[in-house]
């Protein structure tokens, strides 16, 4: 038996913040990041939308990096003073993942780190709080998915909170909060959009329901995501709806290497998680292409890329890959972003073991030992192409 399972209500299209007019209860915390949605203006439309359901709001911001149990534990702090009906989530995915990881120990204090990190053993949730997620960034698909990422703060090792419950209760998707993205934050989100509809499509529990999903928000990416980098105000509202459609292909159908190695690199060589998944991404596929090849060649297909068989589509899908990574400025490598071999040969050996147990190498399509993720990381690191 197969489950598909996405937020009881997705509301996107113009105005769709309006709908937090009609939300029913008394308290709502606003999880947000730095100050960028306060400029805008958007943070105060909120309030004052959720003002005009007789809604009280409370804002906890300052998450800023990607999230870590300290941040969570100070916002639990304040959730538990202020004791909220509502948690919403607004910003990227990290401002998210650190909503979703607070309302889930807001709700179950007694709950360790450690049991929360164990892949669909949550408790149940929503004796307390319901949970809205509202995007700032195109990529995460946060507010759709299961999971919620957070950094162990004494380890510095990432991990994946993953659990049916953690799937928000509403989903509002505004381009209106997505149109004075910077570009490097289109590119960085864009590319995760991308993996997502990649490793869900070649994906072990991949379903019928998850490829179409992922198929066609990977055409819609291909379409907008350049367009939307330059600024087209339309694209990026079409790359808004496609990293959303993702992200319902990936909480249902999983992810894979990419992640793995992005989860476990990321905090210690300080490279942003979207930038990481582009530079991966096509040494992961060169490894898979071993066992999944016909594909990632009909999702070349379906983008239109060149090929007279599978080998020669799967080879026009990587190419395609680095092409849009060197024309929105994203490395194709660990050395090109700025990591030392130092520091690299340092931390390779613990990211590979580390990667292997993070629960998308479960769901890779290919099986995966410590020395080939290690092999994975020095292909990445170096530039070399993936034959093993």
């Amino acid at each position: 038996m197969n489950r598909f399972t996405i937020p009881r209500d997705i509301y996107f299209g113009e105005n769709a913040l309006d709908v937090l007019k009609t939300l029913e209860g008394t308290k709502a915390a606003l999880v947000i990041g730095g100050s960028s949605v306060k400029k805008n203006g958007n943070l105060d439309k909120i309030q004052q939308l959720l003002s005009e359901a007789n809604i009280e709001t409370k804002v906890i911001d300052g998450i800023t990096t990607e999230p870590t149990t300290q941040m969570v534990k100070k916002g639990v702090r304040i959730l538990n003073d202020f004791q909220p009906d509502w948690v919403i989530g607004i910003g990227g995915g990290s401002v998210m993942d650190a909503a979703k990881a607070m309302w889930l120990f807001y709700e179950h204090p007694e709950l360790t780190f450690e049991e929360a990190t164990r892949p669909f053993s949550l408790p149940r949730l929503r004796t307390r709080a319901k949970f809205v997620g509202i995007p700032t960034t195109s990529g995460s698909a946060s507010e759709i998915s299961n999971l919620s990422v957070i950094t162990d703060a004494e380890t510095g090792v990432k991990y994946p909170l993953a659990d049916f419950e953690l799937t928000p209760d509403m989903a509002i998707i505004d381009p209106i909060m997505v149109q004075s993205m910077p570009k490097h934050v289109t590119a960085y989100s864009g590319m995760d959009a991308i993996t997502h509809s990649i490793e869900a499509y070649v994906a072990k529990p991949r379903t019928i329901f998850t490829d179409s999903l992922a198929i066609e928000a990977a055409q819609v990416l291909k379409e907008n995501l350049l367009a939307s980098y330059h600024g087209d105000a339309k694209a990026r509202e079409q790359v808004h709806y496609a990293q959303a459609m993702a992200g319902m292909a990936f909480a249902n159908a999983v992810l894979g290497n990419v992640h793995s190695l992005s989860h476990k690199s990321g905090p210690i060589f300080n490279i942003p998680h979207g930038c990481a998944n582009a530079i991966y991404l096509p040494y992961v596929i060169q490894f898979n292409r071993t066992v999944v090849e016909e594909r990632y060649a009909a999702i070349a297909k379906r983008l239109g890329l060149n090929g007279e068989n599978n080998k020669e589509l799967v080879d026009s899908l990587i190419a395609w890959i680095r092409d849009l990574n060197n024309k929105m400025n994203i490395p194709n490598t660990l050395q090109e972003y700025g990591v030392s071999e130092e520091t690299f040969t340092a931390h390779v050996d613990e990211m590979a073991a580390n990667a292997v147990k993070d629960p998308c190498t479960s769901t890779n399509p290919r099986e995966t030992s410590v020395e080939e993720m290690k092999k994975l990381y020095i292909a990445a690191f170096y530039g070399l192409d993936v034959n093993f």
